[in-house]
């Protein structure tokens, strides 16, 4: 059952755990990990998670298509099953490993995730999500930025139709929630609690690519179901068994 498939990923995904350690009632972990490797190559898993989120947005009230995107990276280490050659060190955050840049709407929804050493600086993983925003969400018109991000990329965004504006950090001291950012800072905490995602063990950056895609495939469809907690399991609504 290719539901089963789904659960089993979606369950690596939440716990964290490795391939092997799929729980004997889910199918073989080769079987799961096969189907994952396809879906990623054939496109079928940002297939879903594109329809996921136009299915959310049109339940919040918005257009199907976005306009407006915020974007951001995160710097996470690797496991040591990652080669070299796709490792970086991010001098500003002391990382080793990989940098995450992604886009998403004004909801935090994701709309493009590009994985990269995490050597590549903000500005250009930015210029290569602006081209991949350009080019599956031609409707998207504005970006906001944080100061990490230089005036090549306004210039970026501007060959591609895209106005990129820089949301400034104000001079006081102390935590201040700045407008329009705070919302892709969310939707990488949502991300993060996806253990999967706390390190990146994916051998190939494609593979952590779409493990992004699974985690944010996750939450959308927990926000369709109005599902609040995780769950595995088939059991029947309370009111059938008190029915």
């Amino acid at each position: 059952d290719l539901r089963e498939i789904v659960n089993a990923t979606l369950y690596v995904c939440r716990t964290g755990i490795a391939w092997e350690y799929l729980p004997h009632d889910f199918p073989p972990c080769k079987t799961v990990y096969d189907y994952y490797a396809k879906w990623e190559a054939d496109g079928t898993t940002e297939t879903l998670h594109d329809l996921l989120r136009d299915q959310v947005r049109v339940a919040k009230g918005r257009a199907a298509a976005p306009t407006a995107a915020i974007i951001d990276s995160q710097s996470v280490k690797t496991s040591c099953n990652v080669s070299e050659s796709s490792q970086g060190i991010d001098a500003g955050k002391k990382i080793k490993g990989r940098k995450r840049h992604i886009a998403t709407d004004v909801l935090g929804l994701l709309l493009a995730v590009i994985v990269t050493a995490a050597s590549v600086q903000d500005s250009a993983g930015g210029q290569q999500v602006l081209d991949h925003l350009a080019a599956a969400h031609p409707t998207v018109s504005a970006a906001w930025v944080d100061g990490g991000y230089n005036n090549t990329v306004i210039r970026h965004g501007a060959q591609r139709g895209i106005r990129v504006e820089v949301v400034k950090r104000p001079s006081a001291k102390g935590f201040h929630v700045l407008p329009r950012r705070w919302v892709v800072e969310r939707s990488l905490g949502w991300l993060m609690q996806h253990r999967r995602l706390a390190r990146d063990y994916e051998a190939l950056p494609q593979r952590s690519r779409t493990m992004v895609h699974w985690a944010m495939t996750n939450i959308m469809s927990r926000t369709l179901t109005g599902e609040s907690t995780q769950t595995w399991r088939n059991d029947p609504p309370k009111a059938d068994i008190l029915a």
